[in-house]
């Protein structure tokens, strides 16, 4: 197994650098787990939605979560084959704090052949007290059409 988890480690670094739209926000890969990733966007000026409150935007936030999520599941699945989302239901619950940090955690409590089923959350120091949390399902590459 923990040839697997370095794997994942691996994964993780390279899912949170590689795209453009990952390196534009900053994301960061902090860890992995079975069945769970987690990631953070480091606070920055450029990512602000509101100047006057300096809240950072929402769509920062969703891609977050989607790729926390996209983490979750190939860390269940132990493979590196893709996922697409089908279904991807975020409520915003408070603003960000303004200069914190956002975590997204995202965990994969059910696969199926074709579909895996992922709860997260994005929060700044509790994660009891999230700032938004997501419900989604990815379809699995090589199901059924």
């Amino acid at each position: 197994m923990s040839t697997d988890l370095e794997a994942l480690k691996e994964l993780g670094l390279r899912m949170a650098e590689s795209t453009p739209q990952t390196k534009a926000l900053g994301l960061q890969f902090v860890d992995v787990q079975p069945a769970v990733g987690i990631l953070k966007i480091p606070y920055r000026a450029d990512l602000v939605g509101d100047p006057d409150t300096g809240v950072i935007a929402s769509g920062v936030i969703t891609t977050l979560l989607d790729h926390c999520c996209g983490l979750a599941i190939k860390s269940a699945k132990l493979d590196f084959s893709s996922t697409a989302t089908l279904d991807l239901r975020i409520d915003y619950m408070r603003p960000a704090e303004p200069g914190q940090d956002i975590f997204g955690r995202a965990h994969c409590y059910k696969l199926t052949r074709q579909i895996a089923f992922v709860r997260a959350s994005a929060y700044t120091t509790d994660p009891d007290d999230p700032v938004a949390t997501a419900q989604a399902a990815f379809v699995l590459s090589g199901a059924p059409a």
